[in-house]
């Protein structure tokens, strides 16, 4: 018992011991602290960078990047090509969607390294004012957008859906992937699914796609509740 009352600290000399060792762990001898000083302090290395050629809406292209660039910032910061939108930076608005080699992709999901010698197309690749593209100029009869952030990725990605349903391209909407996919409405709302509109002109887009795919009908079933 005499041995555990000598052991005894008050509360005030616990919390004196408790800052000393603090202190002490926290403040280098002053032969570590000449070491520190006289050490070299490591550099961060420069990121790593690649040259890649991209075939850009018909013309060559060759960007020295930074191999983390996805093919959104390359476009829209090295090319100055602006129509192509940065939304969620995620892949799940649709916004940013290009045409890579014939198939529409995400671009904020892919680095512009991995498409060396790809052929891409943006939206500023279909049309100009005075000679738009037939999905641009259907967008602008059924008023298919509002504040227009997410029409380029919509138009991308139209256009791509009808090439992939007449080349027989299989969705999942029949259920069954050995089925060759029909143009119909719902074919083209599954595929479009998407791309997201946060205006919710999503019928009057619907409209300006079926009218260029040639779906009979589409518009009439649309305000008749049946489609």
């Amino acid at each position: 018992m005499d041995d555990l009352s000598d052991m005894k600290l008050s509360r005030r000399d616990l919390l004196k011991s408790g800052a000393a060792a603090a202190t002490a762990a926290a403040i280098p001898t002053a032969a570590g602290a000449q070491a520190l000083a006289g050490a070299p302090v490591p550099a961060n290395p420069p990121p790593a960078s690649a040259t890649t050629t991209l075939r850009v809406n018909g013309q060559r292209r060759e960007l020295t990047l930074d191999t983390r660039t996805t093919l959104l910032d390359a476009l829209r910061e090295n090319l100055k090509l602006t129509g192509t939108k940065k939304g969620c930076d995620q892949g799940q608005c649709g916004a940013c969607t290009v045409i890579v080699n014939g198939r529409r992709i995400n671009s904020c999901l892919s680095l512009a390294i991995m498409h060396d010698g790809d052929e891409v197309t943006t939206i500023e690749g279909f049309g100009t004012p005075g000679k738009l593209h037939p999905m641009q100029a259907a967008f602008v009869k059924h008023d298919g957008y509002q504040c227009g952030y997410c029409t380029p990725g919509q138009i991308c990605s139209a256009v791509a859906v009808i090439e992939e349903i007449r080349a027989g391209i299989p969705s999942h909407v029949s259920g069954d992937l050995n089925v060759k996919p029909l143009m119909s409405v719902d074919e083209i709302r599954e595929r479009m699914s998407g791309n997201i509109c946060r205006c919710g002109a999503y019928s009057n887009i619907l409209d300006a796609i079926t009218e260029v795919a040639g779906v009979p009908g589409a518009l009439a079933a649309r305000q008749e509740g049946k489609a």
